[in-house]
């Protein structure tokens, strides 16, 4: 199902503003969050690194509006993109914090809904080591959970209850 293309999740390095007292402080790095995309039809997870900044392959060609009912139609595909932020621990690394928001894309007429406001609050939570996947269905959830235990099971196994419990129905 996962097919890794030469992207592996990050782990925390060192702060490189360590004791630097001037510009980009208080700035925050995304070296440890990667974008995963559920494609819904198609019942698959991959990482488009390309999603960190809305160009991923997905999102590509599209002009983002908020009227859903004008992206709706047989050409579209819905999408969730799980923002996945992992942490080193005791045990090593870990998965933290996982959010989902809701993305269609309709290619056919080159328009896509999504709320940018949700993408970058649950991007923010994720960071702040939030698990929110309720919202996205257990047959979602079953493909995430698939994905990230076949990127790394130790990284499943050194994740927290909460992000188990969370996983558990599916």
């Amino acid at each position: 199902m996962a097919e890794n293309k030469g992207f592996n999740f990050n782990i925390i390095k060192n702060d490189p503003l360590d004791g630097h007292k001037g510009t980009n402080i208080g700035s925050i790095s995304l070296d440890n969050v990667a974008p995963v995309f559920i494609d819904v039809a198609n019942k698959e997870a991959f990482i488009d690194i390309g999603g960190m900044h809305a160009r991923a392959k997905v999102e590509k060609g599209v002009k983002w509006i908020k009227d859903k009912e004008t992206v709706e139609g047989d050409e579209a595909k819905e999408y969730w993109l799980c923002w996945v932020t992992t942490e080193r621990g005791e045990n090593g690394p870990y998965y933290a914090g996982v959010t989902a928001c809701y993305m269609l894309v309709n290619k056919s007429i080159r328009r896509g809904y999504k709320s940018m406001p949700e993408h970058v609050n649950m991007m923010d939570k994720s960071m702040k080591r939030h698990i929110i996947v309720d919202h996205i269905g257990a047959e979602n959830r079953a493909i995430l959970k698939d994905f990230l235990k076949e990127h790394d099971i130790k990284m499943w196994d050194n994740s927290t209850e909460e992000l188990h419990q969370a996983f558990s129905e599916s």
